[in-house]
């Protein structure tokens, strides 16, 4: 099937957002922007500017919610696409998955042991082994975050995959309108039990526990089910402008859910939304102009490879960096971001061809895809 440009080039835009999130992070972690002073109305609006600039900086690990839209959103379509070409065989739907992501995660462990530019902010020890089997909901406290803390999304991932033909077989017999209300009924109790009822560790919430995220993952999938039904209608909402100016609107209500425990039962479902709208959005404006959607679309298309190994990059540079005023490190995160994109596309580009060549299975690049 022909890979949809905007679609790269939304994963292009939210992979740039989350590298960047992690940088500013580590550069701005112990900074703070003063209150304006209107007295001086140029400095005041300066001041807000930047007040304004640390606001949006901070909301950038949103994008995680888009990546947990488009998963569901992408498997659930290619998913549907073999069923309609033949019986499917989810011994063969599982292989694949295994061989699109595991060798890439592998890789990304191998580079932090050896990388001279990594920070590394733990020791070695036996935690190495559960990260490398993906396994970093055990002992939650001590391994989720173990080495790179970005790499808690692949054992989220990992366990959507395993019930995911339990959910594709459900939303197939459902209808996506009625899974989706379903699944974000049995999401957001989940949520709401691990929140209020019996408080735990919050790193379950956040994706240690798949099932709390799945208001988002069914999300994608019924939008996959979606697409399928009526491709044009849904992508003129996405990509016209509505799509765009509703999560523009909602995303101010959106945030108000991060106060009270209850009201967080819904605000990564929110976000990740309002998050989902405006990026698509956006990305269906650069697919219009052909110079920048190829270089998003690029980013995009091995944007797993960057999530993969961005991350102690970035905080190796941000730590040596932090004294630097915000143009500079506005100048910087650019050739960061231009740095990071490449390295990561070409290890994600290698470690597909040794793939290919030692296996024989076709594997492409794999965040978010099918």
């Amino acid at each position: 099937m022909k890979r949809l440009l905007w679609l790269d080039v939304a994963k292009g835009l939210a992979i740039l957002v989350v590298v960047y999130f992690h940088f500013f992070h580590t550069y701005f972690e112990h900074g703070s922007v003063p209150a304006p002073d209107w007295n001086n109305l140029a400095r005041g609006l300066v001041t807000w500017l930047e007040l304004a600039w640390v606001k949006l900086s901070k909301m950038g690990f949103h994008a995680v919610g888009f990546f947990i839209i488009l998963s569901g959103w992408a498997l659930t379509q290619s998913t549907l696409r073999k069923a309609d070409e033949k019986a499917l065989s989810w011994k063969e739907w599982y292989q694949a998955r295994f061989f699109r992501l595991f060798p890439m995660y592998w890789v990304a462990h191998l580079l932090y042991l050896v990388s001279p530019f990594t920070a590394r902010l733990e020791k070695i020890d036996g935690r190495f082994v559960l990260s490398l089997l993906g396994l970093r909901f055990i002992d939650i406290t001590n391994n989720l975050f173990y080495l790179n803390s970005a790499w808690w999304y692949f054992t989220m991932l990992i366990q959507f995959y395993l019930v995911f033909p339990l959910l594709f077989g459900a939303a197939r017999k459902l209808g996506p309108f009625a899974y989706l209300l379903i699944a974000c009924a049995v999401g957001f109790l989940i949520r709401y039990f691990l929140l209020v009822i019996h408080p735990v560790n919050g790193m379950w919430v956040l994706g240690g526990f798949a099932l709390c995220r799945l208001p988002e993952f069914a999300l994608g999938m019924a939008l996959g089910i979606w697409g399928r039904q009526s491709r044009e209608r849904l992508e003129g909402f996405l990509l016209g402008g509505p799509g765009f100016l509703t999560g523009l609107i909602l995303y101010p209500a959106a945030l108000l859910l991060y106060h009270g425990l209850t009201a967080y039962t819904f605000v990564d479902f929110a976000t990740g939304g309002c998050c989902f709208l405006v990026l698509i959005g956006l990305a269906g404006l650069i697919a219009r102009f052909s110079w920048p959607a190829r270089v998003f679309g690029l980013v995009g298309l091995y944007s797993y490879g960057i999530y993969l190994i961005h991350q102690p990059y970035v905080i190796w540079l941000g730590l040596r960096i932090q004294g630097q005023p915000i143009w500079s490190f506005l100048l910087i995160t650019l050739a960061t971001l231009s740095l990071v994109s490449l390295w990561g596309g070409l290890l994600e580009t290698g470690t597909n061809w040794l793939v290919n060549y030692f296996s024989g299975k076709r594997s492409r690049p794999a965040l978010s895809t099918d």
